[in-house]
């Protein structure tokens, strides 16, 4: 079977991970694999922002579980050590659709490395906040972005769940 379409139909959404940090090396992977996404135009209006420092990290997870509504205590990456932000251009008509094809790709790579991860939402709530907005004032990011997602990475923390079975009736031919 083919590489890649084997590991489409191999990688699961990782809700459980290990405290330790993966390598920046596989991240680095990871990222560019993200910058290779399909975009619309060929404007690529979608950029990421790895976070692996714990103190932030916290900080972003604890935006993310009030937005999401969740018990105080509540980890809305699952413990992940690390995240990735995807955010957009919305200058971009199909900006949206750009972030979302980077994160599938990142989901990809980190699965064929060995990594767990999972896309966890809310980041267009999150970087709406005024302490948002000026992070990515300190990193130097001008424009009008919008978070798209995030992607919540790590090592496994046990087995990957098993697939859901595939619905039927989702797939139609015109010849």
């Amino acid at each position: 079977m083919n590489e890649v379409i084997k590991a489409m139909e191999e990688r699961r959404s990782i809700r459980r991970f290990r405290p330790e940090l993966p390598e920046k090396k596989d991240i680095g992977q990871i990222l560019e694999a993200g910058l290779f996404a399909a975009s619309g135009r060929g404007r690529q209006a979608g950029i990421a922002i790895a976070v692996t420092d714990r103190a932030m990290r916290d900080r972003i997870a604890e935006a993310n579980r009030k937005i999401g509504g969740w018990d105080e205590g509540f980890d809305p990456f699952y413990g992940a050590p690390a995240i990735i932000i995807v955010l957009a251009d919305r200058a971009c008509r199909t900006y949206v659709y750009d972030g979302s094809l980077m994160l599938g790709n990142m989901m990809l790579a980190a699965h064929t490395l060995g990594l767990g991860s999972v896309w966890i939402h809310r980041a267009r709530e999150e970087f709406e906040l005024p302490e948002f907005r000026q992070l990515l004032k300190d990193l130097g990011i001008e424009g009008d972005y919008e978070g798209i997602g995030h992607l919540a990475l790590g090592y496994p923390d046990g087995e990957a769940p098993a697939p859901a079975p595939r619905r039927d009736g989702r797939v139609f031919f015109i010849e």
